[in-house]
């Protein structure tokens, strides 16, 4: 007599509408992550509409300089007779949508300068991280020690020290986001691998007979994704604030696309004639980087809390 051996049903895996679904949830249960997602899509409605439209030319003089707010100029203007409000408007698409290359400033890639600064920083970082937390010993030790050497020196003299050697430009900035925040990152997931690699999903695969290299990739990173994630939102509000540190020290991106720290440095010299502008570039490097912190610490609570 024999028996039937039962059929074990698979569930099925969530679509994307509801991963999407899930993920929002998450998000709206977090008032400080709501606060702080409001803030980004006003700056990157604010950038897409830039794209196609601004009240002036963003780099034309067509009016009196040192103008204050009026119904013409809603910011004012700058000390060339710059339209302030455009100027900021088109100053989004540096930071959050495109990027200009250097052997030709006509060709722009998809995303901001601060966007590709984080996902190198990411990637580097990851990669060392993951590689020294995983192999443990010599390599961790080599690795480490590097990375220390780069975290030992303030952030702000490597920035100085890299776009005084190499030269202004988009992707000088994009390479000092990454050379100041790989160790960072690398950090975070050597220690995030450290603990993973006890786990049992582990010592099976490595009972499997894989490789390290498989193990690192697919096993051990996926399952850290969470707080680099959360991490690497975070530090796209600190390349904001790095590009804006770079434009007002005059060594940000080169003209003739806005800059909202050199703006700042502009309005700066003539602050006793037209005082008012600086506060609009101030206030719009501010509120995004605030409102990218917000977002970040808001999802970091809720995954916290949901992981309890």
């Amino acid at each position: 007599m024999t028996t039937a051996t039962p059929e074990i049903a698979e569930l099925p895996h969530p679509g994307l509408m509801a991963r999407l679904r899930d993920a929002f949830s998450l998000v709206f249960s977090s008032r400080t992550a709501t606060a702080g997602l409001i803030i980004v899509l006003f700056w990157l409605t604010i950038a897409l509409v830039s794209l196609l439209w601004t009240p002036y030319p963003p780099n034309a003089q067509l009016f009196d300089p040192n103008l204050p707010p009026n119904a013409t100029n809603w910011m004012g203007t700058d000390t060339l007779g710059r339209d302030i409000w455009s100027r900021i408007m088109a100053g989004t698409q540096v930071v959050l949508l495109k990027t200009r290359i250097a052997v030709d400033p006509m060709i722009v890639v998809p995303g901001g300068v601060a966007i590709w600064g984080v996902i190198g920083a990411v990637v580097v970082g990851g990669f060392l991280g993951v590689n020294a937390g995983y192999r443990g010993g010599i390599a961790d030790q080599v690795i480490m020690q590097l990375l220390d050497a780069f975290i030992a020196f303030p952030v702000i003299v490597l920035y100085l020290v890299i776009v005084t050697a190499l030269g202004r430009g988009d992707l000088i900035v994009i390479m000092a986001i990454i050379i100041t925040g790989a160790p960072g990152v690398a950090r975070l997931v050597r220690g995030l691998t450290m603990d993973i690699k006890t786990q049992d999903y582990i010592r099976a695969a490595e009972t499997r007979g894989e490789s390290k290299w498989y193990i690192m990739l697919h096993e051990t990173l996926p399952n850290a994704r969470g707080p680099i994630l959360v991490d690497a939102m975070l530090r796209v509000g600190y390349a904001i604030f790095a590009i804006g540190t770079l434009g007002f020290l005059g060594l940000g991106l080169p003209p003739p696309d806005p800059d909202w720290g050199s703006m700042v440095n502009d309005a700066r010299k003539y602050i006793y004639a037209n005082p008012i502008a600086i506060v609009w570039p101030s206030l719009a490097i501010a509120t995004l980087v605030i409102g990218v912190n917000l977002f970040a610490d808001g999802l970091r609570e809720e995954i916290t809390r949901y992981q309890r």
